[in-house]
């Protein structure tokens, strides 16, 4: 973060110092909505949640170190008072961009596969100069501005994943952190319910482009029609990646090995390479590729682009993280979110590196599907049936369309996480193979931290 006094602060924030603020104290970062991170120069965000008031921890943030707390009533600490703390939140986070001219912004958007595509953007462009990117899933109004603020005067590239839980959401991200280059992975079914289809979701994601410069870069998945309609959006540049021939950046030849990494030759106007992913799933590919097409539009060499992204291992926690226990148990912690699109490939990447083996899944059902919620929860239980599943736990509630679905299979119901992982534990021989994964809410990833030694609760 850059160097930024009390008083700019209040400036920025349209705030009032208050609890013998010193108007010259200079907040250097980081800026934390939790009092357990706050350290020397950092700026605590006092957010009331549903569990807890932010304000309650003021005094415990400063005598950790912090300078100051943005509240919005008076605590016991010295602060700045304003409005509303998500709003000064964002005013401090694009006064910030505003003052980094070197750095370029790069979003990232897509019903799946926004995380995984960060992390691997993060690592190519690190190799050009300093950046800064989210960990995990920061990507709504409070995660996307902290970790705007993370970035300082030798920050080189800011890259950011843009979340859309509704329209005009993408839009108010972007204005936060103007973008240069805008990629676009996928629209799919996520979020269905809360926005009605799959048009009014491609409207949304849309919005990344929409907020491009003419100088900017839009990076476009070829292979999605939904998003090649979103090239008649921006005044940016194009450039198209994909499996498809019409792709500028592209995989040729894409195999798959017996633990289900895909390999390929990465073709791009430079030149070729070969690529052999450490990354679970064929779905993989399409991340890596758009992660290539800003790498070709950085001018990286695609030999080198090829190597990192062959070198790349799951950064972010519980997205295709596979471990083979001692005993030979191999367990797929896919656990951070799902959706139908997700279930599928999922389901597909257990029937590769489950081949001649047997093969179990503890899943949930499926939320913000709106008015399709059981039609499509249904499907998930059909793909799950087909999958060759010796068993299959469906957790927590609601899941009845999901059984309805896996009709025939060796489908059962339990309450919780701790009941699938007892319940499994008891079934598995050497050999076997596991998939967990679910929604967030259903905190399945306890399923999979049993099964190697954790706790379940």
């Amino acid at each position: 973060m850059i160097p930024l006094p009390l008083a700019r602060i209040a400036e920025i924030t349209s705030g009032a110092l208050a609890g013998m603020a010193d108007p010259q104290a200079v907040v250097r970062g980081p800026v934390v909505i939790d009092s357990r991170a706050a350290g020397p120069g950092s700026l605590f965000v006092a957010i009331r949640g549903e569990r807890a008031d932010g304000h309650d921890f003021a005094a415990q943030a400063c005598q950790a170190g912090a300078v100051a707390v943005l509240a919005t009533r008076p605590v016991d600490a010295p602060s700045v008072i304003v409005g509303d703390p998500l709003t000064a939140l964002a005013e401090l986070a694009t006064a910030v961009v505003a003052e980094l001219p070197r750095t370029t912004v790069i979003g990232v958007t897509g019903s799946a596969g926004k995380t995984t595509t960060k992390d691997l953007l993060a690592r190519l462009t690190a190799l050009v100069g300093p950046t800064v990117a989210p960990v995990g899933s920061f990507n709504n109004e409070i995660g996307h501005p902290l970790t705007v603020l993370r970035a300082g005067e030798d920050t080189r590239f800011l890259v950011l994943e843009l979340s859309a839980r509704k329209e005009g959401h993408i839009s108010y991200l972007a204005g936060i952190a103007p973008p240069k280059i805008g990629v676009v992975l996928n629209v799919g079914t996520a979020h269905l319910g809360v926005f009605g289809g799959r048009e009014q979701i491609a409207k949304a994601k849309g919005e990344l482009v929409e907020a491009l410069p003419a100088d900017g870069v839009a990076v476009l998945n070829a292979d999605d029609p939904f998003v090649r309609a979103m090239a008649d959006r921006t005044d940016a540049r194009v450039r198209w990646y994909g499996r498809s021939g019409e792709a500028d950046v592209r995989a040729e030849g894409v195999t798959l090995d017996e633990r289900g990494r895909a390999s390929f030759t990465l073709r791009t106007p430079s030149g070729e390479a070969p690529v052999r992913l450490r990354l679970y799933g064929e779905h993989a590919v399409g991340n890596v590729l758009a992660a290539a097409a800003v790498a070709y539009e950085l001018g990286l060499p695609v030999t080198t682009v090829a190597q990192e992204l062959s070198e790349a291992a799951p950064a972010s926690r519980w997205r295709m993280e596979v471990t083979d226990r001692p005993d030979g148990v191999t367990v797929i912690n896919d656990a951070y979110n799902a959706n139908p699109d997700s279930m599928r490939a999922a389901f597909q990447t257990l029937g590769v590196l489950g081949k001649d083996r047997r093969r179990f899944a503890v899943i949930a059902s499926l939320l913000e599907l709106g008015d399709e919620s059981d039609d499509l929860n249904e499907e998930v239980g059909r793909v799950a049936a087909g999958a060759g599943l010796e068993g299959l736990w469906v957790v927590g509630d609601n899941p009845w369309p999901v059984l309805a679905g896996a009709k025939g299979a060796p489908a059962v119901h339990v309450p919780g996480p701790a009941d699938a992982a007892a319940e499994l534990a008891a079934r598995l021989r050497p050999g076997d193979v596991v998939l967990v994964k679910g929604p967030r809410a259903a905190g399945l990833e306890r399923v999979a931290a049993a099964l190697l030694g954790g706790d379940a609760r």
